[in-house]
């Protein structure tokens, strides 16, 4: 085995939430200001993720005062604290860049698939 692929392994993290694109999640990443750090959450519908391994990424859009933010978080990183699935989309695309062009509820508008457990 690669050395490099042992160093990379350590630095995954074994639970990784199942999110796909178009569900509605909550990221609950990591800040620090100054000597402090506190929690903050990204709420947002996943355009898409790229990358593998320990490169993995996604992006999450959301509209904040009628402006559309976007973020890109990597998936293993030790800044991101957790990922919850708030709702799951029903999607026919690998990215959702159609959805930047939106406006108002149609921007966060996608369908919602049914969950059975």
């Amino acid at each position: 085995m690669n050395v490099i692929d042992k160093i990379e392994r350590e630095q995954m993290k074994d639970e990784v939430p199942e999110f796909a694109q178009g569900d509605t999640v909550n990221v609950h990443s990591r800040v620090v200001e100054g000597g402090k750090e506190r929690i903050q959450i990204f709420k947002g519908i996943v355009l898409g993720r790229r990358g593998s391994g320990v490169n993995e990424a996604f992006t999450v859009r959301k509209i904040s005062n009628g402006e559309g933010v976007e973020r890109v978080f990597q998936i293993h990183s030790p800044k991101m604290a957790k990922v919850e699935v708030l709702k799951k989309g029903k999607v026919r695309r690998a990215k959702l860049n159609y959805l930047r062009d939106r406006v108002g509820k149609a921007a966060t508008n996608v369908k919602s698939k049914v969950v059975q457990k």
